[in-house]
Protein backbone atom coordinates (compact mmCIF):
# COMPACT_ATOMS: atom_id res chain seq x y z
CA UNK A 1 0.00 0.00 0.00
CA UNK A 2 2.72 2.47 0.79
CA UNK A 3 3.73 1.79 -2.70
CA UNK A 4 0.99 3.22 -4.52
CA UNK A 5 0.65 6.06 -2.13
CA UNK A 6 4.27 7.23 -2.94
CA UNK A 7 3.65 6.44 -6.74
CA UNK A 8 0.57 8.80 -6.26
CA UNK A 9 2.22 11.27 -4.54
CA UNK A 10 5.46 11.49 -7.26
CA UNK A 11 2.56 11.52 -9.50
CA UNK A 12 1.17 14.74 -7.94
CA UNK A 13 4.35 16.47 -7.89
CA UNK A 14 5.38 15.14 -11.13
CA UNK A 15 2.32 16.83 -12.85
CA UNK A 16 3.37 20.66 -10.85
CA UNK A 17 7.09 19.66 -12.28
CA UNK A 18 6.11 19.54 -15.61
CA UNK A 19 3.94 21.93 -15.88
CA UNK A 20 6.24 24.70 -14.53
CA UNK A 21 8.29 23.14 -17.10
CA UNK A 22 5.95 23.70 -20.13
CA UNK A 23 6.50 27.00 -22.44
CA UNK A 24 3.07 28.41 -21.76
CA UNK A 25 3.76 28.36 -17.67
CA UNK A 26 6.91 30.08 -18.54
CA UNK A 27 5.33 32.77 -20.98
CA UNK A 28 3.13 33.30 -18.45
CA UNK A 29 5.78 34.30 -15.70
CA UNK A 30 7.78 35.92 -18.41
CA UNK A 31 4.57 38.03 -18.45
CA UNK A 32 4.51 38.77 -14.81
CA UNK A 33 8.11 39.05 -13.64
CA UNK A 34 9.51 41.03 -16.97
CA UNK A 35 12.47 39.77 -18.78
CA UNK A 36 15.23 40.34 -16.78
CA UNK A 37 13.60 39.08 -13.68
CA UNK A 38 12.61 35.71 -15.60
CA UNK A 39 16.07 35.43 -16.94
CA UNK A 40 17.96 36.24 -13.83
CA UNK A 41 15.71 34.20 -10.91
CA UNK A 42 13.30 31.66 -12.68
CA UNK A 43 15.31 28.87 -12.78
CA UNK A 44 16.33 29.23 -9.38
CA UNK A 45 12.71 29.47 -8.07
CA UNK A 46 11.88 26.64 -9.86
CA UNK A 47 14.79 24.64 -8.02
CA UNK A 48 13.72 25.80 -4.94
CA UNK A 49 9.79 25.14 -5.64
CA UNK A 50 10.90 21.78 -6.33
CA UNK A 51 12.77 20.94 -3.58
CA UNK A 52 10.31 22.43 -1.04
CA UNK A 53 7.10 20.34 -2.92
CA UNK A 54 9.30 17.21 -3.00
CA UNK A 55 10.39 17.05 0.08
CA UNK A 56 7.24 16.18 1.77
CA UNK A 57 7.42 12.64 -0.06
CA UNK A 58 10.54 12.10 1.02
CA UNK A 59 9.52 12.79 4.65
CA UNK A 60 5.79 10.52 4.27
CA UNK A 61 8.56 7.89 2.64
CA UNK A 62 10.11 8.01 6.17
CA UNK A 63 7.80 8.41 8.40
CA UNK A 64 5.98 5.48 6.89
CA UNK A 65 7.96 3.16 5.02
CA UNK A 66 6.09 -0.09 5.34
CA UNK A 67 7.10 -3.63 4.88
CA UNK A 68 11.12 -4.38 4.17
CA UNK A 69 11.30 -5.76 0.70
CA UNK A 70 14.32 -7.13 0.78
CA UNK A 71 17.26 -6.57 3.53
CA UNK A 72 21.02 -7.45 2.54
CA UNK A 73 23.46 -8.22 4.91
CA UNK A 74 27.31 -9.59 4.28
CA UNK A 75 28.77 -9.53 0.64
CA UNK A 76 25.77 -8.63 -0.92
CA UNK A 77 24.95 -5.54 0.90
CA UNK A 78 28.85 -4.52 0.43
CA UNK A 79 27.77 -4.85 -2.91
CA UNK A 80 25.03 -2.96 -3.02
CA UNK A 81 26.60 -0.14 -1.15
CA UNK A 82 29.68 -0.29 -3.71
CA UNK A 83 27.28 0.23 -6.39
CA UNK A 84 25.88 2.64 -5.04
CA UNK A 85 29.01 4.92 -4.38
CA UNK A 86 29.74 4.25 -7.88
CA UNK A 87 26.39 5.99 -8.46
CA UNK A 88 27.55 8.92 -6.17
CA UNK A 89 30.97 9.69 -7.22
CA UNK A 90 29.46 9.05 -10.90
CA UNK A 91 26.91 12.09 -10.07
CA UNK A 92 29.25 14.01 -8.95
CA UNK A 93 32.12 13.60 -12.12
CA UNK A 94 28.60 14.38 -14.35
CA UNK A 95 27.93 17.54 -12.75
CA UNK A 96 31.30 19.05 -12.37
CA UNK A 97 31.21 18.16 -16.30
CA UNK A 98 28.40 20.56 -17.15
CA UNK A 99 28.11 24.10 -15.22
CA UNK A 100 26.79 22.89 -11.75
CA UNK A 101 26.09 26.62 -10.80
CA UNK A 102 23.80 27.35 -13.68
CA UNK A 103 21.97 24.03 -13.61
CA UNK A 104 21.31 25.02 -9.98
CA UNK A 105 19.92 28.92 -11.08
CA UNK A 106 23.03 30.47 -9.07
CA UNK A 107 24.69 31.80 -12.02
CA UNK A 108 21.89 33.48 -13.20
CA UNK A 109 21.02 34.89 -10.17
CA UNK A 110 24.58 36.36 -9.48
CA UNK A 111 24.46 37.81 -12.86
CA UNK A 112 20.70 39.38 -12.27
CA UNK A 113 21.99 40.83 -8.50
CA UNK A 114 25.48 42.03 -10.34
CA UNK A 115 23.73 43.25 -12.77
CA UNK A 116 25.49 41.41 -15.34
CA UNK A 117 23.89 40.98 -18.95
CA UNK A 118 21.02 38.31 -19.30
CA UNK A 119 20.81 36.02 -21.19
CA UNK A 120 23.76 33.64 -20.08
CA UNK A 121 25.53 33.06 -23.33
CA UNK A 122 24.71 29.17 -24.85
CA UNK A 123 25.67 26.57 -22.76
CA UNK A 124 27.87 24.64 -25.49
CA UNK A 125 26.80 20.30 -26.23
CA UNK A 126 28.79 18.37 -23.71
CA UNK A 127 30.30 14.75 -25.31
CA UNK A 128 33.05 13.83 -23.81
CA UNK A 129 33.61 12.21 -20.17
CA UNK A 130 31.04 10.50 -18.49
CA UNK A 131 28.62 11.64 -21.25
CA UNK A 132 30.55 8.94 -23.74
CA UNK A 133 28.71 6.72 -21.67
CA UNK A 134 25.54 7.14 -22.20
CA UNK A 135 23.89 10.12 -23.29
CA UNK A 136 21.87 10.76 -19.84
CA UNK A 137 24.30 10.04 -16.71
CA UNK A 138 22.86 12.40 -14.24
CA UNK A 139 19.72 9.88 -14.74
CA UNK A 140 21.72 6.77 -14.63
CA UNK A 141 24.02 7.48 -11.40
CA UNK A 142 20.94 8.98 -9.82
CA UNK A 143 19.26 5.30 -10.40
CA UNK A 144 22.11 3.20 -8.93
CA UNK A 145 21.97 4.83 -6.02
CA UNK A 146 18.14 4.68 -6.08
CA UNK A 147 17.78 1.40 -6.51
CA UNK A 148 20.57 -0.37 -4.49
CA UNK A 149 19.46 0.28 -1.45
CA UNK A 150 20.74 -2.63 0.53
CA UNK A 151 17.19 -2.32 2.58
CA UNK A 152 14.31 -1.57 0.35
CA UNK A 153 11.02 -0.78 2.26
CA UNK A 154 8.40 -0.46 0.39
CA UNK A 155 7.68 3.08 0.09
CA UNK A 156 11.65 3.38 -1.29
CA UNK A 157 10.48 0.96 -3.38
CA UNK A 158 8.12 3.36 -4.60
CA UNK A 159 9.96 6.10 -4.90
CA UNK A 160 12.52 4.10 -7.17
CA UNK A 161 9.51 3.36 -9.31
CA UNK A 162 8.46 6.69 -9.55
CA UNK A 163 12.47 8.26 -10.22
CA UNK A 164 12.86 5.68 -12.89
CA UNK A 165 9.51 6.59 -14.66
CA UNK A 166 10.40 10.36 -14.41
CA UNK A 167 13.74 10.04 -15.39
CA UNK A 168 13.07 8.30 -18.71
CA UNK A 169 9.75 10.57 -19.87
CA UNK A 170 12.48 13.34 -18.80
CA UNK A 171 15.08 12.26 -20.73
CA UNK A 172 13.37 11.94 -23.89
CA UNK A 173 11.67 15.93 -23.59
CA UNK A 174 14.66 16.58 -23.04
CA UNK A 175 16.05 15.04 -26.22
CA UNK A 176 13.62 16.65 -28.38
CA UNK A 177 14.88 20.38 -26.80
CA UNK A 178 18.68 19.18 -27.50
CA UNK A 179 17.87 18.36 -30.97
CA UNK A 180 16.13 21.60 -31.61
CA UNK A 181 18.79 23.42 -30.13
CA UNK A 182 22.20 21.50 -31.33
CA UNK A 183 20.54 19.70 -34.44
CA UNK A 184 22.42 17.44 -36.49
CA UNK A 185 25.66 17.49 -33.87
CA UNK A 186 23.13 16.17 -31.27
CA UNK A 187 21.52 13.71 -33.81
CA UNK A 188 24.88 12.02 -34.62
CA UNK A 189 25.40 11.96 -30.79
CA UNK A 190 22.17 9.88 -30.18
CA UNK A 191 23.59 7.50 -32.50
CA UNK A 192 26.41 6.79 -31.17
CA UNK A 193 26.59 7.12 -27.78
CA UNK A 194 23.69 4.91 -25.61
CA UNK A 195 21.01 6.37 -24.29
CA UNK A 196 20.92 5.27 -20.21
CA UNK A 197 22.38 1.91 -19.84
CA UNK A 198 25.69 1.48 -20.59
CA UNK A 199 26.49 -0.32 -24.29
CA UNK A 200 23.25 -0.74 -24.76
CA UNK A 201 21.91 0.87 -27.93
CA UNK A 202 18.28 0.89 -29.01
CA UNK A 203 17.65 0.58 -32.59
CA UNK A 204 15.75 4.17 -33.67
CA UNK A 205 15.30 6.33 -36.78
CA UNK A 206 16.06 9.47 -36.54
CA UNK A 207 14.49 12.96 -38.03
CA UNK A 208 16.13 14.82 -40.35
CA UNK A 209 17.98 17.99 -39.62
CA UNK A 210 15.54 20.49 -38.49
Amino acid sequence: METINILLALLIFGVFHSIMATIGFKAMMLSLMGERAYLGLYRFLYNIVSVVTFAPVLLWAAVEPGENLWSLDGGMALLFLGVQLAGLLGLLISLLQIDGMRFIGLKQLAAYLNGDKLPLPPEPLILNGVYRLVRHPLYLFSLMFIWFLPTMSAAAFGLALGATLYFVLGSLLEEQRLVREFGKPYLDYQQEVPWMIPFVRLPRKYPAEP
